[in-house]
């Protein structure tokens, strides 16, 4: 049985001021014509399909199309929510879609939402398990479960609750920050993630053949082969431009207890991204030296300031090659000001719970918050994430909110 894995979509994302609207649906569409030449037997897309919890309408005809599309060549899909997304509004016609082969799992349950592939190779029954982005209170609140504290926790034990037969090849999409033995992945630089936050250990998937991951950007195995990212589509992040060729995992499930066969096959983009960073004269040098055209372009000089007269002949020299200045900062230290827009861009990225410390510190003359603290703002960060934010706060979330800052403030009276 042949899978594509993809993770990490972002439909609707802008970078640099740039939206990514056209490159995605650039990608998306060689994406098709792949499917139509290897006609995998289903496409798994693990989490943050869109960029924000309340996407575009041009984001929502993306995905439309992507789903439309796949539906036609009737390849089964299998698509979760992800720590950018709304489950709710993900899951809006689960039942409608499912009548179509297309499967999506925007919330969590006890039950984790599954297909069964009776024998599509010869080889037995797959199974297909559906994990969408879960943090420790949601699951303890659909449990009643008060011991369920971590991420790993909530992993572990909602995975001991389901009925998995051993016999046959068990494959779950999940999207959560997975290491080995706590030690991370790499990052592509554009993940909205506390480096050690909400970290699950990759033993708690050893009852899968395979497990297709999302959230991390980079395609990487986590502690065993079958445990793997996909990675996003396209560069999201000038750092992500260090990685391999982006693309599409391709997963051969053979017979139960043999190997996997797992490739990455590239995938183009409408427009590659490169950096280049250095004094001016080697920056300058290396520009001169390349030939590539319609590029995403991301420039850092360490020896001096940004001069209206270097932006100009920089934006003037790329403009001859159809390449888009995307990002021209300085890093040079003599010069605090030339970062601002390397600080503005950082800031966005930062999770929300580091930008709730960074507000409290300041409030605080310097102070940081301790770890009792920064686990509440933690906790508070979730509920954003996964809050619709043209409703009111529910009485319950705010209740925990208040319960938990109290219970800090007693162990330190």
């Amino acid at each position: 049985m042949k899978l594509f894995h993809l993770a990490d979509l972002h439909l609707g994302k802008t970078i640099y001021g740039t939206s990514m609207l056209e490159d995605q649906r650039d990608w998306i569409d060689k994406f098709l014509t792949l499917c139509r030449k290897e006609r995998p037997d289903a496409v798994v897309a693990a989490g943050d399909i869109y960029d924000r919890s309340a996407p575009s309408g041009e984001a929502v005809v993306l995905l439309d199309h992507m789903l439309t599309e796949l539906a036609d060549l009737q390849i089964p899909v299998f698509l979760i929510a992800g720590n950018h997304d709304s489950g709710q509004r993900l899951s809006f016609g689960h039942s409608l879609f499912s009548k179509q082969n297309i499967h999506i799992a925007g919330t969590v349950r006890r039950e984790l939402e599954h297909v069964v592939f009776q024998n599509p190779d010869g080889y037995g029954p797959v199974v297909i398990w559906m994990l969408p982005y879960v943090f420790p209170e949601q699951v303890s609140m659909i449990l009643e479960d008060d011991t369920v504290r971590t991420y790993d926790d909530a992993v572990r034990t909602l995975i001991s609750l389901q009925n998995i037969d051993p016999a046959a090849r068990n494959v779950i999409v999940s999207h959560q920050n997975v290491t080995a033995d706590g030690k991370e992945v790499q990052r592509g630089g554009s993940e909205t993630m506390v480096g050690g936050l909400g970290q699950i250990d990759y033993s708690v998937f050893d009852l899968f053949d395979y497990v297709a991951l999302g959230h991390i950007h980079s395609a990487y195995p986590v502690g065993r082969a079958q445990v793997r990212y996909a990675g996003t589509p396209l560069c999201y992040h000038f750092a992500e431009t260090r990685q391999k060729d982006k693309g599409v995992t391709e997963v051969i499930l053979p017979a139960k207890g043999e190997n996997l066969q797992i490739r990455q096959i590239p995938i183009e983009p409408l427009h590659r991204m490169r950096c280049y960073e250095g004094t001016k004269e080697e920056v300058y040098a290396q520009l001169q030296k390349e030939t590539g055209r319609n590029e995403y372009v991301g420039i850092t000089l360490t020896d001096q300031r940004i001069t209206p007269e270097i932006s100009a002949y920089i934006s003037g020299l790329l403009e001859t090659r159809d390449c888009l200045k995307m990002e021209l900062v300085s890093s040079y230290s003599a010069f605090s000001g030339s970062a601002s827009a390397a600080d503005r861009e950082k800031v966005q990225e930062m999770p929300l719970e580091d930008l709730f410390a960074a507000f409290y510190e300041e409030l605080r003359g310097g102070t940081p918050p301790d770890e009792a603290e920064y686990e509440l703002l933690q906790y508070i960060g979730e509920l954003t994430r996964h809050a619709d934010l043209s409703e009111p706060v529910r009485p319950e979330d705010l209740q925990k909110i208040l319960e938990r800052a109290g219970k800090i403030g007693g162990e330190r009276s």
